[in-house]
């Protein structure tokens, strides 16, 4: 299992990049990470709030309780109105807003520097001083259920990538759907949101994170008034989530949809996610998604399949290691006129196997590794960016240090670390295979396979 954050007090710096980037940390006494990104080129700042606590961590059964929350978390506490929240940051110049994940669930705003007070007055206020009314959770479970009806159920791909993800974990929570299942939705109650966010809206399971133009020993006084006095949740554990059992078989599927403007295949496959101290395997991951699918002009199912072959309209190769659990590197073509889906899936584990056979082109493999690089010095010029990237890899399981390290650990890959990660997680039988389709283009019967 991986460890929580535990940060000791200490500073460090960012170097290897064109503009190097002053980190500090430290713990409060309740328990609280704190983490300030110092960049004091313009007078802004950004907090953000990140809980260890996501999708993946909701009771069976209660599905979409953590983004439920995050919209309950805008209504009211004993010393804010409904609304008054955003009201005042856009009052003082700023913008401020929220998103859940599996993993987490954060709220930022984005403000004047010397703002920083009020806002985290108004977010340690909320952390552990919401009220909510059955008025609040009704009228806002209608919110998030409409949301659902225009995002997912209006959508063949958004209904198709949900019946994939579920075939892909059956027992891990990373299976169910962030924004829930509408059946499970339909009966959030107030006792579901409270209990949920008693337990892990505490300073304990919570990293703030500050960047911009702040003085660290200043951020570490305002976070002891603000969030210093807010008591921990007793007998707070690591999150021990149900694992997946060995995969024994291939899972296919296909879904129809006469809203289908265009069919397309997509496979997933478990794979490793990013460890701490042992990103080597998920550094070779990113690589291999690069090599394969990363840009469509020059990455080798693109090259093999949009321009010498002609068979597909678009390829792509993805992999995001930043998980707690097990996560999934995808491939995707979408086929030309004329290409059944049966041949572009074909033609695509045809380029895979020709991959590995053939080896990484050590030319293409070298440019990658540059734009790579390239692109971590770019980050450095987005306060709200960076802050994010810690977020995500600390509520994920990841260390401060692991951060910094991951760009030197990409640039470590080797062509044959890339072959044994593709050989490693390319096996069938831990893959879903999923066709979208048109309706009239479907079998008389859709079958989901194991």
């Amino acid at each position: 299992m991986k460890r929580m954050l535990g940060l000791a007090a200490f500073a460090v710096t960012l170097a290897g990049s064109a503009t190097a980037q002053d980190i500090t940390t430290y713990s409060l006494e309740n328990g609280m990470d704190v983490v300030v990104l110092e960049d004091h080129r313009a007078p802004v700042v950004v907090q953000m709030v990140w809980y260890r606590a996501g999708a993946a961590d909701e009771p069976l059964g209660r599905s979409g309780i953590a983004h439920f929350l995050e919209h309950l978390l805008f209504k009211g506490t004993d010393t804010m109105a409904p609304g008054e929240f955003s009201e005042t940051v856009a009052a003082n110049g700023g913008s401020d807003n929220a998103f859940t994940s599996w993993d987490y669930t954060a709220y930022y705003q984005r403000v004047a520097a010397d703002r920083l007070e009020l806002m985290m007055k108004m977010e340690s206020d909320r952390m552990r001083n919401l009220r909510l009314s059955e008025e609040d959770v009704l009228t806002e479970r209608q919110v998030i259920i409409e949301e659902r009806n225009q995002r997912t159920e209006n959508d063949p791909g958004a209904l198709f990538g949900e019946q994939r993800r579920a075939a892909q974990y059956l027992n891990n929570p990373y299976g169910t759907p962030i924004i829930g299942w509408r059946h499970e939705m339909v009966d959030l109650s107030l006792d579901d949101a409270m209990g949920y966010y008693r337990k892990f809206y505490a300073p304990n399971n919570a990293i703030l994170i500050v960047a911009g133009d702040v003085d660290p020993d200043k951020v570490h006084d305002l976070a002891k008034t603000y969030y210093g006095p807010l008591a921990p949740t007793e007998g707070l554990i690591d999150r021990a989530r149900a694992q997946e059992p060995p995969q024994l078989a291939e899972r296919r599927l296909t879904y129809a949809d006469p809203r289908v403007s265009q069919p397309y295949v997509i496979r997933t496959y478990l794979a490793p996610e990013r460890d701490p101290g042992a990103q080597e395997k998920a550094a070779a991951l990113v690589m291999l998604s690069e090599l394969l699918g990363g840009n469509g002009a020059t990455s080798v199912l693109g090259q093999k399949l949009q321009f010498e072959k002609q068979t597909a309209l678009y390829t792509s190769a993805s992999y995001d290691g930043t998980a707690y659990d097990d996560t999934t590197f995808a491939l995707v073509i979408v086929p030309s006129e004329g290409v059944s889906l049966q041949e572009a899936e074909d033609a695509m584990d045809g380029v895979v196997a020709g991959f590995i056979k053939d080896g990484v082109d050590a030319e293409q493999f070298a440019r990658i590794k540059m734009q790579l690089r390239a692109s971590y010095i770019y980050e450095q010029d987005d306060i709200q960016g960076l802050a994010q990237r810690y977020g995500e890899a600390l509520t994920s399981g990841l260390t401060i240090a692991d951060v910094k390290a991951w760009p030197d650990v990409l640039q470590a890959v080797t062509e044959e670390d890339v072959i044994a990660a593709a050989k490693d997680v390319f096996s069938g039988k831990n893959s879903v295979t999923g066709w979208l389709m048109r309706s009239d283009d479907a079998p008389d019967t859709v079958e989901v396979s194991q």
